[in-house]
């Protein structure tokens, strides 16, 4: 018995560096959510600028010009970081297919505000992939300090919930078919 209340006497002042160690990197992820976010909305202003300028030469693509949109506006409207990871994943699929429509208009491929907006979100859906990888850092380092003793009686002491990983989905891992 006072061998354990003398590792618990010893413990309890640790206790405070693991909290703060906790609350620390309970921060980073947020602060790298953060710079996701703002990739995100950056991303989300160029959309209807792209959109508008492919309207004026593939006005027959509504359909994937509509998904575009519509999944601009789910991002636009996502309250929480899950629902805004989906969001952006459907509106990274939606601005590929849009993509592919382009790649069938040589005159829209020359026009200069469509070089430039494209280039521009290129840069965005760079900046947004280094923002991504650096929040998923910050998740995996607070996640293994939850869980890890002695830190895992503090985390469950004060409700330090674990942190989800941005992550692609499954359609967008497979391998892209090329024909000729």
């Amino acid at each position: 018995m006072t061998a354990a209340l003398l590792a618990l006497l010893m413990a309890a002042p640790l206790s405070g560096c693991g909290y703060n160690k906790l609350v620390g990197q309970d921060e980073a992820v947020t602060a790298a959510w953060g710079e996701v976010d703002n990739q995100l909305k950056r991303r989300n202003d160029l959309v209807p600028n792209l959109v508008n300028t492919v309207k004026g030469y593939a006005a027959h693509e509504k359909e994937v010009l509509l998904k575009v949109t519509e999944a601009r506006s789910r991002v636009a409207g996502a309250g929480s970081p899950s629902e805004s990871m989906e969001a952006s994943n459907q509106l990274s699929s939606a601005l590929s297919r849009l993509l592919v429509v382009m790649e069938r208009y040589p005159d829209l491929k020359a026009n200069q505000n469509f070089i430039r907006l494209q280039d521009e979100l290129a840069g965005t859906e760079n900046r947004l992939s280094v923002a991504r990888m650096r929040y998923n850092e910050s998740v995996r380092a607070y996640n293994t300090t939850r869980r890890r003793f002695p830190t895992n009686f503090i985390a469950n002491a004060f409700d330090f919930e674990g942190r989800d990983y941005f992550e692609t989905p499954e359609e967008e891992k497979a391998v892209p078919e090329v024909k000729f």
